[in-house]
């Protein structure tokens, strides 16, 4: 390049000195992951335009007097500078990072991540297939699917606008897979759920990986490092989430989400401040947003994630117009369905979300809960492990960022400080604090933060009646910093470091002042040099100084020692973490909770995957045919074949092969005669129940009328809401009277439910999801969501009847 470019606001005075001819400083810098600061030869970069060579006091001058152009006259930094100069660095880094060769020690963290990756995702493989199955919930959605192959809609039920599924993105996943593949829906499920889960391990490691890279070397920058899996580990060593790694539930999506998510912000946390000006970063930035608007599509509690993912990049450094373009990218898809499902369903969340409570609170449950998960497998050992090694690496970035080493190459942005003068103002201060949000001790903090939320609501919540599964999600996002850990060996100074004779420091002092250069490369002595090689070759001294490390802040040889032993002792107590880390997973991978499968117990939490293999005798139940050999599911199925024209009501009995059928009245038209089953195993009688079949269940997941009633404070969680059986026998219309009716329901109650279904508020509700979907119905539903969302019925029909203040019905059989 001629000197011409060397004038105006592109002048660059990177270098402290100049080195024609000599490679040293280039082999020194590629082995600490570093780039030169530009394409053009070192010589050609600090010629001015004169030819002649600058000096290198003239060459340091201020940052103000860089922005100077010829004509003495001081040029404002506008957008138009900061642009070229964006684009400019953008294209040195693309030249450098083409030509650059990677250094041993690069290629040994390489390698380790890659064998560490690939082995704990194979394990994690390997046990989640052993494990594969599709839970009674995980039915659900298929039904939902079934419909929606037939043209009924996004709904449960034909005819009925229920959103039975809390994942939307989960819905629509596997219907595009099984639209696709038009394989099985159950194993569509499946296979999704495992690739997904599987896929979630190595991404978040990676994205670990990139975090932990400008300590590849450690503090004295001359070691090599193994990036180890820690978090990962922990993870896929918990039963549950193997189980749930498959299950057809949204657990595989929910950590794989996760994981991407942590990806993106780690890699914008390394781009410069302002380099979303340029079309790459603008994209990255854009895509970012948009994958963490899609948290609430995901699972609603996500929202929390994704929120505060949003609101780190929308703080950060940008301009008003990528800042209108992040909130308009996060917000297309999550704010789009939201008002469909306003006008669609007429409620502002899922059903189940309405059915559970989600906003409720049972805080000793919770706990209870959190106990049933860490108790059995000695959780708390390897959360203690991890919390002493994010310590340590915190101590260990601390100490680089006093180490002078250049920064990695291609990650602008790694240092978590900003360089210039001290804020003065509010405005640099307030720059200065946006600045500091695109770093990555901003985003680790930002995700912490976001999982510990998201754990601690769940345990408001009360857990779920599924061992683990809610709490699986929070804690792979707590485990995202912790993935991989560094373990840097040292491999120069580590002899001179532990010496304590009088001599030896004497002698250290001496090669100090000979070579500072052999502090920054670890203190390479001709004690511990190579046999055979020269201990000064390649290795800057301070005749040729290193680039961006000015010689007075060369730390002395007590300095470089001390670093080394910390480092080393650092290094020991990490590879013990990780080394007790994989004893634990090896002992408690196979832990089976007492009782599984046999005694639900008190707490109302069970072995979810162990119950079903259990009681049906199948190592793998993952069809709906698989469940056929649950109790009551053939006798139903009987019972539907036989009855399904008539219509009716089938509800189970007290034993294992009956169910009880309740008839409509002779004078229900023939096309208003629909079979209703009303069970709590909402799953498996879907899946085996015809889509012209009508299924509801008593705890509202699929049934509006079950979910709108209060919560019972000492129901079992996740059950507790049961409507008693004869508001679905008065709500279908079936015969009311005895011999009819079953011997265990009251004909008083029955028709007193019949009453309390002409409450004005209730019938609005079932207008709401029945019937034809109009644009008159859809704008009804819009303002009327708000309400429906908090409305709650009482389940004893004839404490209703006195809510609504309706009249009481004459009893048939007086008390």
């Amino acid at each position: 390049m001629g000197g011409s470019d060397r004038s105006g606001p592109d002048r660059r005075s990177d270098h402290t000195g100049d080195h024609p001819g000599d490679d040293a400083p280039t082999r020194w810098l590629r082995l600490n992951l570093d780039d030169p600061a530009d394409e053009r030869p070192v010589d050609e970069e600090k010629r001015p335009v004169d030819g002649k060579k600058r000096p290198v006091d003239e060459e340091k001058r201020p940052v103000d007097e860089e922005k100077r152009p010829v004509d003495g006259k001081k040029r404002p930094v506008d957008e138009t500078t900061r642009t070229d100069e964006r684009k400019r660095d953008e294209r040195r880094g693309s030249a450098v990072a083409a030509g650059r060769t990677r250094g041993p020690r690069e290629w040994v963290a390489i390698g380790s991540f890659v064998v560490g990756a690939v082995t704990v995702a194979t394990f994690f493989a390997i046990g989640a297939w052993q494990r594969r199955w599709i839970a009674d919930d995980g039915l659900i959605v298929l039904r939902t699917l079934r419909n929606l192959f037939a043209g009924n809609g996004p709904v449960f039920n034909a005819g009925e606008r229920v959103e039975a599924n809390t994942s939307t993105a989960w819905t629509y996943l596997l219907w595009f897979w099984a639209w696709v593949t038009d394989g099985q829906l159950e194993y569509v499920a499946l296979w999704v759920a495992l690739v997904l889960s599987v896929a979630a391990i190595p991404i978040a490691m990676y994205g670990t990986a990139r975090l932990l890279r400008n300590r590849i070397g450690g503090v004295t920058g001359d070691g090599y490092t193994l990036l180890l899996p820690l978090g990962a580990i922990v993870y896929i060593a918990v039963p549950p989430a193997r189980d749930f790694a498959t299950s057809g539930l949204e657990n595989g999506l929910c950590i794989f989400w996760a994981a991407v998510l942590w990806c993106l912000l780690v890699s914008w946390s390394r781009r410069a401040n302002g380099a979303d000006a340029t079309r790459g970063g603008a994209a990255a930035t854009l895509f970012l947003a948009f994958w963490a608007g899609l948290a609430p599509l995901v699972r609603p509690e996500l929202a929390v994630v994704g929120g505060i993912a949003l609101v780190l990049v929308f703080l950060a450094p940008l301009s008003w117009k990528m800042r209108v373009g992040v909130v308009v990218v996060a917000a297309v898809l999550p704010v789009g369905y939201q008002i469909f499902r306003m006008g669609y369903y007429a409620l502002l969340v899922p059903n189940p979300a309405v059915a559970k409570d989600a906003s409720g609170s049972k805080w000793g449950q919770g706990f209870t809960y959190l106990a049933n998960l860490f108790g059995p497998y000695t959780l708390l050992l390897p959360v203690i492990l991890a919390v002493v090694a994010g310590v340590l690496m915190l101590i260990g970035a601390r100490l680089r960022r006093l180490a002078p080493a250049p920064a990695p190459a291609g990650d602008s942005a790694s240092v978590d400080t900003a360089s210039g003068d001290a804020p003065t103002s509010r405005r640099d201060r307030l720059a200065g604090w946006s600045r500091a949000l695109q770093t990555p001790t901003a985003v680790t903090v930002a995700i912490l933060l976001a999982g510990a939320i998201v754990f601690v609501y769940w345990l408001r919540q009360g857990g779920d009646f599924m061992h683990g599964r809610v709490l699986l999600t929070p804690l792979f996002v707590l485990l995202l910093p912790l993935m991989v850990i560094p373990v840097t060996i040292p491999v120069h100074g580590v002899v001179a470091a532990f010496r304590r004779t009088p001599a030896a420091a004497s002698t250290d002092d001496a090669n100090t002042g000979e070579n500072t250069g052999e502090a920054i490369n670890g203190g390479v002595s001709a004690d511990d040099a190579p046999e055979g090689t020269d201990p000064s070759a390649g290795i800057p001294t301070t005749e040729t100084p290193v680039p961006g490390v000015p010689a007075a802040d060369v730390p002395d040889a007590s300095t470089r020692n001390r670093r080394t032993r910390l480092q080393l002792a650092g290094s020991v107590i990490m590879a013990g973490l990780w080394v007790t880390t994989v004893v634990w997973a090896a002992m408690v991978h196979e832990t089976v909770l007492p009782n599984a499968g046999i005694d639900i117990g008190r707490s109302g939490i069970v072995d979810e995957r162990r119950f079903y293999v259990t009681n049906m005798g199948n190592e793998n139940p993952v069809t709906a045919a698989d469940y056929l050999d649950y109790p009551r599911m053939q006798a139903m199925v009987d019972n539907i074949a036989e009855h399904e024209k008539e219509g009716g009501v089938l509800v189970a009995s007290f034993n294992y092969d009956e169910w009880y059928y309740i008839p409509l009245p002779q004078s229900t038209p023939q096309d208003k005669r629909t079979l209703t089953v009303y069970f709590l195993n909402l799953g498996m009688t879907s899946m085996n129940a015809p889509l012209d079949v009508r299924v509801v269940d008593q705890m509202g997941l699929a049934y509006p009328l079950a979910a709108h009633t209060e919560r019972l404070e000492d129901g079992r969680i996740g059950h507790d809401k049961v409507l008693p059986t004869e508001w679905v026998v008065a709500e279908s219309g079936a015969v009311p009277r005895r011999p009819v009716l079953p011997g265990f329901l009251d004909e008083d109650t029955v028709r007193q439910a019949q009453v309390a279904l002409t409450c004005p508020d209730t019938r609005d509700r079932f207008a709401s999801f029945e019937g034809t979907w109009t644009w008159q119905r859809f704008k009804s539903n819009l303002k009327q969501s708000f309400g429906f969302n908090n409305y709650r019925i009482e389940r004893n029909p004839e404490y209703e009847i006195q809510r609504c203040g309706l009249t009481m019905p004459q009893r048939i059989n007086p008390r």
